[in-house]
């Protein structure tokens, strides 16, 4: 089975992996990609199994997805590893880290969760039949795109922005979105938390209603001294709503992995980002 297909630019002892969401594919990191290898890291965005390039790289369940990046991790040989995950991505991530295949130094989960309600919920099987709704009548991966999207980005959404995010739904295969979806909907890592270590960013989208900022910011204050940030006018798809304000809260928070003491000093923040800080437990 071949590796990963993955985006990797930059060099350096830093390896930066970028994880997508059900309705994406590495090229929706292309921007993120690019800022954080041009920042002195490498930096590598993968198609998950199932999707893009990586169509052989078996089921697209979030066991498979974590075993196949764990070993994509392990042959780059990088002495430190930061995990980027948006959405089912940060699910990958936490099973990652949950599951200890991989030795990770830090963690940005953007737009995630830790679980997905009570299995079999209302809101559960609401989930579920709003995404599978166009498939079942025959409208494809456009028409769940179509759907789905105007109401996953912010009110003031660019028209290019969400149009780029429909446009990377659409070119998802059928059989993997159903794979992907029904892999998601059992996902729960929330007692495993409490046991992530590693330096945590959590960022949020104001108007996300899929990942909610308040849901969000508890989780945050479930992993010990973590950090929270919320974007102004973005909602599920921050990475692609507002590039420049998650780029740059993704470099700064790595950045100082690599500083002497660990950590560097606060940059200021750019317009976009109306909350940050640190998340203590409860």
């Amino acid at each position: 089975m071949r590796p990963l297909a993955a985006d990797v630019q930059g060099q350096g002892d830093t390896l930066v992996v970028f994880l997508h969401g059900i309705g994406g594919g590495r090229g929706i990191w292309a921007g993120s990609v690019q800022a954080a290898a041009k920042a002195g890291f490498k930096a590598a965005a993968v198609d998950l199994p199932g999707y893009g390039d990586s169509l052989d790289a078996g089921p697209a369940t979030l066991a498979n997805m974590a075993q196949r990046v764990a070993t994509f991790v392990d042959a780059q040989a990088a002495q430190r590893t930061v995990l980027v995950g948006h959405s089912m991505g940060g699910m990958v991530a936490q099973e990652l880290v949950a599951r200890r295949l991989v030795a990770a130094d830090a963690l940005v989960l953007a737009c995630t969760t830790a679980a997905f309600g009570k299995p079999g919920g209302d809101w559960q099987q609401a989930f579920v039949a709003e995404r599978l709704a166009p498939l079942d009548r025959g409208l494809g991966m456009a028409g769940v795109a179509a759907r789905l999207v105007p109401g996953m980005v912010s009110p003031n959404a660019l028209p290019a922005a969400a149009a780029f995010a429909q446009g990377v739904m659409a070119g998802v295969p059928e059989a993997t979105y159903r794979a992907a979806l029904q892999s998601i909907v059992a996902f729960d890592r929330r007692e495993a938390l409490a046991a992530i270590t590693v330096p945590t960013l959590l960022i949020a989208g104001e108007h996300d209603r899929t990942a909610p900022p308040a849901v969000m910011r508890r989780m945050a204050e479930r992993i010990p001294g973590s950090r929270f940030t919320v974007l102004r006018d973005a909602g599920h798809i921050a990475n692609v709503e507002q590039p420049q304000a998650f780029d740059h809260a993704l470099v700064a928070f790595i950045a100082e992995l690599r500083s002497p003491e660990g950590r560097a000093s606060p940059s200021p923040s750019p317009d976009g980002v109306n909350e940050s800080g640190r998340a203590t437990l409860h």
